[in-house]
């Protein structure tokens, strides 16, 4: 059953579409990755995945990634498949700037120490095993200019979650720090951390910082999070996005937090590079 929305369609997993992309009865790591399930699969990887509500990019990848062994070929693989999309992208809005042109009059900000910004700030987290090499990365997006990665916080042994969490940490940094007169978009991939930090922190501080159902994980991490999303909330909007949905800055903050795991460096850094496609 597919829905439309203004930019994206999307599917429910069935098993017909499963045997479209097993190979050997499994799927290969970037498969598991857009699906969100452990690599290598269990026994029950099917039925995790039954009934999924799925992108259309994400339909497109899971198939071309079909019976790709190689790690490195099913990167490549994306890395064409976004820069295609990017450049579909690209002469939409070349197409749309050209047929929407007009004149406007320079506006006149009465605060010369404070600017009116356009800000958009992705975040995200990834793990190699679960527990495993973890990283963060970023994409700040300011006034149409080209964004700036951030990638760093390496753990040799890290979470999916704690990479998630300090990603979003580190965005909260990030808007707390920009002097604007509207409001910061902070956008992530993992409704957990969103959760963590803007919903669920409210019931445990209630509660002494615990929870009926047992430990609270990560809890210094949330605490800390949660302490400066309070203090910035009325400047910043969180909003949860799709993963590996062909989103611009998800994709850019997945591939700096990758690079965190390999460049294994703890503070954060801006990643130097040439173009958008370049990085994807």
């Amino acid at each position: 059953m597919e829905k439309d929305t203004e930019r994206t369609k999307y599917m429910n997993i069935d098993q017909n579409f499963i045997e479209l992309i097993i190979h050997n009865d499994t799927i290969n790591k970037i498969q598991c990755k857009i699906l969100d399930i452990e690599f290598p699969t269990n026994e029950n990887w099917q039925n995790e995945i039954l009934n999924k509500e799925i992108s259309e990019h994400d339909v497109n990848k899971l198939i071309l990634l079909k019976d790709i062994v190689a790690v490195k070929s099913q990167e490549q693989i994306i890395k064409n498949y976004m820069m295609i999309i990017e450049f579909k992208q690209n002469k939409i809005k070349q197409t749309n700037q050209t047929q929407n042109t007009t004149t406007q009059a320079p506006t006149t900000n009465t605060n010369p120490n404070q600017q009116n910004t356009n800000i958009s700030i992705y975040c995200d987290g990834a793990c190699s095993g679960n527990p495993g090499k973890s990283g963060s990365g970023l994409a700040l997006y300011k006034n149409g200019e080209k964004p700036t990665l951030y990638y760093g916080n390496y753990e040799p042994n890290g979470t999916n979650n704690t990479a998630e969490l300090k990603a979003l940490y580190k965005a909260l940094l990030l808007a707390s720090q920009i002097n604007t007169t509207e409001q910061v978009m902070i956008l992530s991939d993992s409704k957990y951390s969103i959760d963590c930090i803007s919903t669920w922190a409210y019931g445990w501080k209630r509660n002494g910082w615990t929870k009926k159902s047992g430990e609270i994980k990560n809890l210094e991490l949330i605490k800390n999070a949660h302490n400066l999303f309070e203090q910035i909330k009325d400047k910043i909007v969180i909003k949860h996005v799709k993963g590996h949905a062909g989103i611009e800055g998800n994709e850019l903050a997945d591939r700096m937090a990758l690079h965190a795991i390999k460049a294994k460096n703890d503070e954060f850094e801006i990643y130097e590079y040439s173009n958008v496609s370049a990085v994807l």
